[in-house]
């Protein structure tokens, strides 16, 4: 089986990159490496969701749910200094590259650590969730992390997910609708959809 970039231990030859990219109108540097997500960019669909997000009325704190290399809750560290932002990913890779990339931006009020799914993150609660979802894992693993994030999300509370249309939009919508009830479609852009449910 080939190694995906939510493989836990990825044993890809280290190839590390360095570049610079402007979130929310900050720059940022970032470091990532083989075997982790989008390793050349950050990709369309968490700049999408990047720059879409707003926070939910309700205080607590956000996670970044599959952080890869960290470029989603590190700019919304940036932006939201006085939120802590909770990042997770399976992949150890990822995880240490999230760390050195926060530390590098000088982005303090961030909690990074490993798991799979909500494994390292039960009986934790968020203000908002934010997924841009591992589609090559497949709709039950994804549906799975939807169900998840509709326990540990708070009332008042929000999951914002990017995804292309091609790709599972229509279904994955259907599915949040069972979940939370009020799916909106926050905005549009080549193809990629942002969706918010909202915990009521």
């Amino acid at each position: 089986m080939s190694e995906h970039y939510f493989s836990k231990n990825p044993h890809s030859k280290s190839s590390p990159k360095n570049w610079h990219y402007n979130l929310r109108g900050r720059d940022f540097r970032f470091a990532s490496d083989a075997g982790v997500f989008s390793r050349d960019t950050v990709d369309f669909g968490s700049r999408l969701l990047i720059e879409s997000f707003t926070l939910p009325q309700v205080s607590g704190e956000l996670l970044d749910l599959g952080c890869g290399y960290g470029p989603v809750g590190i700019a919304l560290g940036g932006a939201y200094p006085e939120r802590q932002i909770v990042m997770s990913d399976i992949n150890e890779r990822a995880v240490e590259l999230a760390r050195q990339n926060a530390a590098d931006n000088g982005i303090e009020n961030v909690e990074i650590l490993q798991s799979d799914g909500f494994s390292n993150l039960k009986e934790r609660s968020f203000a908002a969730i934010l997924l841009n979802p591992p589609i090559r894992a497949g709709k039950s693993v994804i549906h799975s992390m939807f169900e998840y994030a509709a326990k540990a999300i708070i009332e008042g509370g929000e999951f914002w997910i990017v995804i292309q249309k091609k790709q599972g939009a229509p279904s994955a919508k259907e599915k949040l609708e069972s979940l939370f009830g009020k799916v909106e479609t926050v905005t549009k852009d080549k193809g990629y959809i942002i969706f918010k449910s909202s915990k009521v």
